[in-house]
């Protein structure tokens, strides 16, 4: 069920050459270490469930999860949904991985936002940090199994597609395509890319993903709600991305994903576990 409404940020990205990537590249670099919120596109501090103060029990339970979630090497899928503490101290929180993230890099991914997230939202109960690899949340709330669209984000590429009209048509008609396929996935995994041409051979490439722990009915609905926004935040635009707690949408005219990592098929499913590219982007 869709507990919050949706409350979109959106922000442009800008325009670059292929042949500037390189140059961006090390600008970029130079950004994330000016700032330990420059390798982040989003994060939310949220006051609604109450503050936690340095060393309650709260506190101590949220470091524990966090360290734990990023250390534990059993998990080969890229997704995380641990729990610790009990009653009004209890933490719950999800990882998340982009599917075609190795294992060894989405827990690296991980334990940066756990280190980060903590500095970034210093004292709330529940918070959430979003990069181009991984999400991570947490809560003192029940969040494992829910479709939570809020708060969310949306970034649009500034340069506009040729033929926009044939343009937005193929590229809805793909992300459609592709919520079916990652909405059918399993337990652990409910993410899908693949590309389409236009007729004049303008490419384009799309992901989409869902929380595994969602139903299949909920990571569809999920996804319809954030395809519904691309018209809004970023119509005729070369790309963009629309991302939320449980289910994030992207579209590039470049391939801005890899292969698809495997999934060892005798790893059983998840359970709750108590213990630069051609293109610059605004961002709303």
């Amino acid at each position: 069920m869709i507990i919050r409404k949706a409350s979109v940020n959106v922000v442009p990205y800008p325009d670059y050459g292929m042949g500037a990537v390189s140059c961006m590249l090390l600008f970029f670099l130079c950004c994330l270490i000016s700032e330990a919120n420059a390798q982040y596109l989003f994060q939310s501090c949220d006051n609604s469930n109450g503050n936690y103060t340095a060393n309650s029990t709260y506190n101590t339970n949220l470091i524990t999860l966090l360290s734990s979630l990023s250390s534990n090497t059993e998990i080969n899928y890229g997704f995380y949904n641990f729990s610790h503490g009990q009653n009004a101290d209890k933490v719950n929180a999800i990882g998340l991985c982009r599917g075609d993230v190795e294992p060894n890099e989405c827990r690296s991914y991980l334990k940066d936002a756990g280190g980060n997230i903590t500095q970034l939202c210093p004292n709330q109960k529940e918070a959430s940090i979003y990069n181009d690899h991984c999400m991570l949340r947490y809560s003192n709330r029940s969040i494992f199994g829910v479709l939570d669209i809020s708060p969310d984000f949306s970034a649009y590429n500034t340069a506009n597609a040729t033929e926009a009209d044939e343009f937005n048509r193929v590229l809805q008609n793909l992300l459609r395509e592709l919520k079916d396929k990652a909405a059918s996935g399993d337990s652990r995994r409910k993410y899908a890319t693949d590309d389409n041409t236009t007729s004049n051979f303008q490419a384009i490439y799309g992901l989409v993903q869902c929380t595994p722990d969602l139903t299949q009915t909920d990571c569809n609905d999920c996804l319809d709600e954030a395809i519904k926004q691309i018209p809004t935040c970023c119509d005729d635009k070369r790309g963009g991305r629309v991302v939320g707690p449980s289910c994030n949408i992207r579209y590039e005219d470049y391939r801005f994903y890899e292969q698809t990592t495997i999934i060892d098929p005798e790893t059983p499913p998840p359970s709750t576990i108590n213990t630069s590219p051609e293109g610059t982007y605004h961002y709303i």
